[in-house]
């Protein structure tokens, strides 16, 4: 765990959030919003916010900085991506997750979250892993390479909620790649739910509080 920035609640820990960050970030990236969630110390949550690890990035110049894969290309919606990148990403979240497990959280009781890059993994790991989620959390993102990633799906999470965000005036990730994730989703029979902000590349605190009322209503309840 050495690789993450991990918040710890004043009580013992019931669930747990998996966050990850957008390319060239790091764990670091999102820690300031756990405060702005304003959750009540009785949800007893953990917040684990991974470090990407440090490789070129071809869109980039080659320019080494924490990345989950590496894009090759960037043409609107489409990337050409490292799908090995994402599928050795996604081992992470497994670990993560495994280490969680036996540390006595279910995974019925862990949310996935990510932003952009981060996003994007967590959305191949809800869909590739066996574990059932208690939420997933897109921010901002799109889904990569689904054509070989499809062939992995497992229905862990066939019940799971989906709530995907996104910034109208998005120039990083368009919208309408939020949008194909959204259909491509639903058309595969998961549930989601869609918000979308007047925003950039970013996060607004209507959606921090979106995101704080999806974690309180899919954590586990304080009296347990």
């Amino acid at each position: 765990m050495q690789d993450s920035v991990i918040i710890e609640p004043k009580s013992q820990a019931k669930s747990c959030v998996i966050w990850l960050h957008g390319l060239g970030a790091d764990g670091h990236d999102f820690e300031a919003v756990v405060p702005q969630l304003n959750l009540s110390d009785c949800h007893g949550v953990r917040f684990i916010f991974p470090h990407a690890p440090i490789q070129p990035v071809t869109i980039n110049m080659g320019i080494q900085m924490r990345a989950w894969y590496d894009i090759k290309r960037m043409d609107d919606i489409k990337r050409d991506v490292d799908t090995q990148g994402i599928e050795d990403s996604v081992r992470r979240i497994d670990q993560i997750v495994q280490a969680q497990i036996a540390k006595g959280i279910d995974s019925k009781n862990i949310i996935l979250a990510g932003f952009s890059q981060g996003g994007a993994v967590a959305a191949i790991s809800a869909l590739t892993l066996p574990y059932t989620f208690a939420g997933v959390i897109l921010l901002s993102t799109y889904l990569p390479d689904w054509d070989y990633f499809i062939t992995k799906k497992t229905n862990a999470n066939k019940y799971t909620d989906f709530v995907i965000a996104h910034g109208q005036f998005d120039h990083v990730v368009p919208i309408k790649a939020g949008l194909l994730l959204k259909e491509t989703l639903a058309q595969e029979g998961f549930k989601v739910q869609w918000h979308q902000y007047p925003m950039e590349h970013s996060v607004c605190m209507e959606e921090i509080q979106m995101i704080s009322d999806f974690i309180q209503q899919h954590q586990v309840a304080p009296n347990q």
